[in-house]
């Protein structure tokens, strides 16, 4: 990368007017990549619906590190981390762009750990089977920001507050996970049952937005201690942590809505966020 070509780079992320809304979003089943369904429609809508980005940053529950690493290669790989689904998902590429300079000036904006440029990863099922239907065309640069899995909530979220200057820089920002995601108590023969939940999976999903409603983040950081039912709806944080991220770009003036407020199985849920 010539000088010149950094430079033109940077200017492009002149700071803007219009500031990108941050996502989280539910992403459920692999299957939802290749489907035609209520919640890959919304994304299809999404990605319509909001001002086209010039990049995208996913932080997904599927990259889970040591340490935070964000992808800088130029042509990221579409990884198939999953198993026993149809060949038609396994067929699936996703050509998107990466934008080493993008990564590295990702990296600068984070001071409180150091991050390392990765050019092993790619773009996982927790990104691809939702930006694909956002924007099918591949035509926007995608990166990954991996999740440090031996830090606690509070520390992704402090993380995420250091990166809203991208906001504003023209950067769609998206947290890919399911906040109720318990898939050994998931009841298979309802798979297909419309919004069928657990009690205690509605309870939760029910509980959480009452908090993302009202800002109490600190309650959502200390989500072990909310009640009973939370250690059922994570019984591992990694498809948890990608909302903290998504709260800790909110400001005080962002508007908030939830969308694909669905429960899948019982004990997962598709509730999505959008701020901003």
């Amino acid at each position: 990368m010539s000088l010149h070509n950094f430079k033109n780079w940077t200017d492009n992320l002149n700071e803007q007017d219009e500031k990108l809304p941050v996502l989280f979003i539910g992403h459920g089943s692999p299957m939802n990549g290749i489907e035609d369904n209520e919640f890959s429609q919304t994304w299809a809508k999404m990605g319509q619906g909001i001002t086209r980005p010039k990049a995208v940053i996913v932080v997904s529950a599927h990259w889970l590190t040591r340490g935070t690493h964000i992808t800088a290669m130029e042509d990221p790989k579409t990884i198939h981390d999953f198993g026993g689904f149809p060949q038609e998902l396994f067929d699936v590429q996703y050509p998107a762009k990466g934008n080493p300079e993008l990564a590295k000036e990702t990296a600068k904006l984070i001071t409180s750990t150091q991050v390392g440029l990765d050019h092993d990863w790619g773009l996982d099922h927790g990104t691809w089977t939702v930006v694909r239907h956002m924007y099918p065309n591949a035509d926007i640069p995608v990166l990954q920001l991996s999740i440090d899995y031996g830090k606690p909530a509070s520390y992704h979220y402090e993380l995420a507050k250091q990166l809203s200057s991208l906001r504003k820089k023209g950067v769609l920002i998206i947290g890919s996970g399911n906040m109720v995601h318990n898939l050994r108590m998931i009841d298979w023969r309802k798979l297909n049952e419309p919004n069928y939940g657990f009690d205690w999976a509605i309870e939760m999903n029910n509980v959480f937005k009452e908090k993302i409603a009202d800002r109490n983040h600190k309650a959502l950081m200390d989500y072990e201690s909310l009640n009973k039912a939370a250690k059922l709806a994570i019984p591992t944080p990694d498809h948890y942590y990608p909302l903290m991220y998504i709260l800790g770009l909110q400001d005080n003036k962002d508007d908030l809505s939830f969308f694909n407020d669905k429960m899948v199985g019982g004990s997962l849920n598709m509730t999505s966020v959008k701020i901003g």
